[in-house]
């Protein structure tokens, strides 16, 4: 009877204190195929190290479906805990007073160890405050660069090993390839308007806007309609002719014509390295820095940054909050980082991460894999090549797209293009002034 007494107490107790519920954080990105299956990786690896929180993350489509989807939480009270916004979006979220919980304050507040100056660079440099206060959390970051295909190189007698440095040698790389019949397409581009316009100016340490970049606050006008990128775009549009540049369309359509041998050379994210490397083989590509024009610049200044962070959006609990600082410091660890790194085309956001890979013998098996932080860190940044902070930053780009497009339809010059681009882009950033000065 006794034995039974305290078998039923036992069980009532039980019953009376079920175990904690687990913290749910939820975390929204626009990263599809092998990227986010290994951020879907991570999230497991978090949840499976500790009881108390767990990530539940959610494909949401690009990066602009994402960015929508977000902000159509927020007002609807409910928002995600942390949602992946691509660096266009960074004065856009900056802007967005109340809906954005900064991480340095996240972390200072959660009481979670967190050192600034682990971070590379340019990474926190881009985004962080006037004050050198991170606002969200590095997790994605590229550079542009450019692939090109060794057994086209090998076919036209060309050495695949050395790539072009000028955008004069591309051409004529290009037409040696076309000439000797092994392709009819030179070179293509992915983000036109972030390989072309934006990172070209940076790489030529020359202002796409005033004020920094935008880096300086309110009252940015864009000034890229310069010599430079008019040379550019009129060097590409000549190039159609014969098939040396090729426009396939917005974002990563041309990925498949590189892919696929149609093209010869794919200016593009580092962040595609890992995708064709599994499209043409570990050897059948190679990989370099961008082209400049020696006309404008002695040599490369420093590369642009590209890809995305993490964002913390208000209106949740602290328990949640808890539960994205410890996810924020598992990310940035180490290990995670070495292997996001050395599994993708992003550059490891920590200096930890990028001196383990140095110390594995990991560029030496795979040198191409350095070119994106050696491209990002190649000088030190000026006001030109830090990088671009500009409001409307998704809306200019969708000008910088339709007027190039209209250049490549024949329906304009290159001059009319840059001017056009400047004048709807300026009167996109007055706007953004405007709602954003109270």
């Amino acid at each position: 009877m006794k034995r039974m007494i305290a078998t039923l107490a036992t069980g009532v107790t039980l019953f009376a204190a079920p175990a904690q519920a687990q913290t749910d954080v939820q975390l929204w990105h626009g990263m599809s195929g092998p990227l986010g299956e290994l951020l879907a990786k991570f999230a497991d690896d978090f949840n499976a190290s500790q009881s108390e929180y767990q990530v539940t993350q959610t494909y949401k489509g690009n990066y602009a479906d994402t960015l929508t989807a977000a902000i159509a939480a927020f007002r609807a009270g409910k928002p995600p805990a942390i949602v992946q916004v691509y660096e266009v979006g960074t004065a856009s979220m900056m802007a967005a007073k109340g809906a954005v919980y900064p991480v340095h304050k996240l972390m200072d507040d959660t009481g979670e160890p967190f050192d600034p100056s682990a971070f590379i660079a340019p990474v926190f440099g881009y985004y962080s405050d006037t004050d050198g206060r991170l606002l969200s959390m590095p997790f994605n970051s590229s550079t542009p660069v450019m692939f090109w295909n060794k057994e086209h190189f090998g076919k036209a007698g060309l050495d695949p090993e050395k790539g072009p440095e000028t955008w004069e040698e591309l051409g004529e790389m290009a037409k040696t390839i076309i000439d000797a019949g092994v392709a009819d397409c030179g070179l293509t581009v992915e983000y036109a308007p972030w390989t072309l316009l934006e990172s070209q100016g940076t790489w030529h340490n020359m202002p796409t806007a005033t004020q920094q970049n935008g880096f300086g606050g309110a009252g940015t006008e864009l000034v890229f309609n310069d010599p430079m990128r008019v040379k550019l775009l009129t060097t590409l549009s000549n190039w159609q002719k014969d098939g040396r540049f090729k426009y396939y369309g917005r974002e990563i359509q041309s990925l498949a014509n590189f892919t696929s041998g149609e093209c010869s050379f794919h200016f593009a994210s580092s962040a595609l390295k890992r995708r064709i490397e599994l499209a043409l083989g570990k050897d059948g590509y190679m990989m370099g820095y961008a082209p400049y024009f020696e006309e404008f610049a002695d040599g490369p200044q420093n590369s642009l940054i590209g890809g995305a962070t993490l964002w913390v959006l208000t209106g949740l609990d602290e328990d949640t909050y808890k539960g994205v600082a410890k996810f924020f410091t598992f990310l940035s660890s180490v290990e995670v980082q070495t292997e996001w790194h050395q599994n993708t085309g992003y550059v490891p956001i920590t200096n930890a991460a990028y001196e383990k890979s140095k110390a594995d013998g990991y560029y030496e098996t795979d040198p191409f894999a350095e070119i994106a932080i050696t491209s990002l860190t190649l000088n030190p940044p000026t006001e030109h090549s830090k990088g671009l902070r500009l409001g409307n930053f998704v809306q200019i780009r969708e000008v910088e797209d339709s007027e190039m497009e209209a250049l490549w339809a024949g329906q304009q010059t290159p001059e009319q293009t840059m001017d056009n681009i400047v004048e709807k882009g300026n009167a996109l950033l007055r706007k953004f002034d405007a709602a954003t000065s109270n």
